[in-house]
């Protein structure tokens, strides 16, 4: 991948996950590797109006090399992508129904969400829910960075997940699936649920 296409799917998926409202406002933002450089969405851009040309660069080390100043949650982006070698998207939104589950009481810290479905076990696996911190807060950076080199899907606590994938199409899919099944899992509050045995949901998830 070059760094025109890299930018340019950036957007495609910018305006997919802002039309279908996976993310609101100026909230949400996505990166691709290519080599040893980060093209990610820049500071206070809205996914729904981002344009190719608008896109920060950082380095793997997560500082700003080019372009306008990347998005505060940046860190977080460099951080799994260090921790994955083989991922080169990150998408993180604070879409509604994960978002809302981020806000639960009682949640597995290593396992947040239930494996309702097969498809949740092949692209999610395990859902570790890290400590709240403030947008942008840097110490979060070791922590995600640690969970991600055995979990490509974080959910960060109030506040939303954070999904990396070997594409930007893989990691958009992952990030989908992840909302439905917070869905599902909202909905079927005080219902008795029968998932997926771990070993079904070691059969199906991801390396």
């Amino acid at each position: 991948m070059n760094d025109t296409s890299a930018r340019e799917q950036i957007v495609q998926a910018a305006r997919s996950i802002f039309s279908r409202s996976l993310t609101h406002g100026s909230t949400g933002n996505i990166s691709v590797r290519v080599g040893d450089r980060i093209f990610v969405t820049p500071t206070g851009s809205s996914l729904g109006t981002v344009l190719p040309a608008d896109l920060s660069v950082i380095n793997l080390n997560g500082q700003h090399v080019d372009g306008a100043k990347p998005s505060k949650e940046s860190f977080l982006h460099a951080a799994v992508l260090r921790a994955r070698p083989t991922a080169t998207a990150v998408v993180h939104t604070h879409s509604t129904y994960s978002a809302a589950v981020s806000c639960l009481d009682g949640l597995d810290s290593e396992d947040a969400l239930p494996p309702l479905t097969a498809y949740f076990a092949m692209r999610i696996g395990r859902l570790p829910l890290l400590p709240y911190h403030a947008p942008g807060d840097d110490s979060l950076e070791q922590i995600a960075e640690a969970a991600a080199r055995r979990n490509l899907a974080l959910l960060l606590s109030n506040h939303g997940p954070v999904v990396a994938g070997a594409s930007l199409s893989a990691a958009m899919d992952a990030l989908e699936e992840l909302e439905e099944t917070a869905k599902l899992f909202l909905l079927l509050q005080g219902h008795r649920t029968r998932p997926l045995t771990r070993e079904q949901v070691d059969a199906l998830s991801p390396r």
